[in-house]
């Protein structure tokens, strides 16, 4: 609909609307929301979990406190090679008319907006790495396919569900797609991922209605 009805460059997508008028059940609502977003992720592990002769989901997929600080560094790296390009691949679609105007937050904001914003970031961090890296590549690379088949189409999954925001952020994430499943075939390990994608979002949604009527591609 955004290319027939108006183009992708007059089109908004809005990622943590409002959800109703009233604070309370606004705030009901989101947390609500985040709540059943990670249902698939529940669902993930405990399929994994049926393998025979197999350790836990989470030891299987590197999501343990083993190696924090190694896995918060690793994170944060992640997340300045990526999202540093990706400020400035969202602002040149926009340019050239490919990427829809991204609303990240509400601007208007309640004393709990921010909080419920980062667990927002988490919750999305969360739900894509484990399903659609760990979950997705360990099933695929059971099937015997081979590593960069797994990467590949990992990361097309990540940039098809990402079309709503226009072309040049699709194209990004399966940009981002392809360099997480890389990282995750060497390492054996989502939660840099998690850290990662975590810092990206928060950075994106809660500076957004700071940095709306500064930056104009913001």
């Amino acid at each position: 609909m955004k290319l027939t009805d108006q183009g992708i460059r007059n089109s908004t997508a809005t990622l943590n609307g409002s959800q109703s008028d009233r604070e309370w059940l606004d705030f009901t609502l989101q947390v609500l929301g985040i709540g059943f977003a990670l249902v698939p992720v529940a669902l993930a592990l405990y399929l994994l979990s049926l393998d025979p002769d197999q350790a836990s989901p989470l030891r299987r997929l590197g999501i343990t406190g083993d190696h924090r600080g190694r896995d918060v560094l690793w994170g944060a790296g992640l997340a300045a090679a990526i999202g540093l390009p990706g400020l400035g691949l969202y602002a040149a679609g926009r340019a050239l008319g490919i990427t829809a105007e991204v609303i990240p937050s509400p601007v208007d904001q309640y004393w709990w907006t921010v909080p419920v914003l980062i667990l927002s970031a988490l919750q999305n961090a969360i739900l894509e790495e484990v399903v659609v890296v760990g979950f997705v590549m360990t099933r695929l690379r059971q099937m015997r396919w081979n590593v960069w088949s797994t990467i590949v189409t990992s990361a097309l999954i990540r940039g098809s569900y990402h079309l709503y925001q226009g072309f040049g952020q699709a194209f990004g994430n399966v940009v981002m797609g392809l360099v997480f499943g890389y990282f995750y075939t060497r390492t054996k390990r989502v939660l840099p991922l998690i850290v990662a994608h975590t810092i990206m979002d928060v950075v994106v949604f809660v500076g957004y209605p700071l940095l709306k009527d500064h930056v104009d591609w913001w």
